[in-house]
């Protein structure tokens, strides 16, 4: 897998990823940024939240679970200083579905934290990860 990150100017980078889309990141403003991207560690969290949620949904579309979405809310700290690692991580997952197994709702999540989310593995060398779900059924 490669990514080209280019300088644009400033704190501003632009990156190209191999399967060719690109994602602009700024630095904050406090750091010289004019906001014209998330900033890149805001975009390792939203990583390991697509990670993380691809994982479920595909682990519960094989269970046979009638999902229709999932939204992954993620909270998380920093260190104080340098290198300001994640140490806190928590991921709450809202699925929506027809007649949701919250048993396997659980388990996707546990497997995609313990065995198949590879961004989540990584940050876990850091940060505590906690998860938690809430189920809506739909008509």
């Amino acid at each position: 897998m490669k990514t080209r990150v280019e300088w644009t100017g400033n704190v501003s980078f632009l990156a190209t990823t191999e399967s060719g889309h690109r994602v602009p990141m700024d630095g904050s403003p406090e750091a010289g940024g004019q906001n014209e991207g998330p900033r890149p560690m805001e975009l390792v969290l939203a990583g390991m939240g697509g990670c993380t949620s691809f994982d479920v949904v595909h682990i519960l579309r094989k269970a046979r679970q009638d999902v229709r979405e999932c939204t992954a809310e993620i909270d998380a700290d920093r260190a104080p200083v340098d290198p300001k690692v994640f140490t806190r991580i928590h991921v709450h997952f809202v699925l929506k579905g027809k007649g949701l197994d919250p048993k396997r709702v659980a388990h996707a999540i546990e497997l995609s934290a313990d065995k198949y989310c590879s961004a989540s593995i990584m940050l876990a060398k850091t940060a505590t990860i906690t998860h938690d779900y809430e189920i809506t059924e739909v008509e």
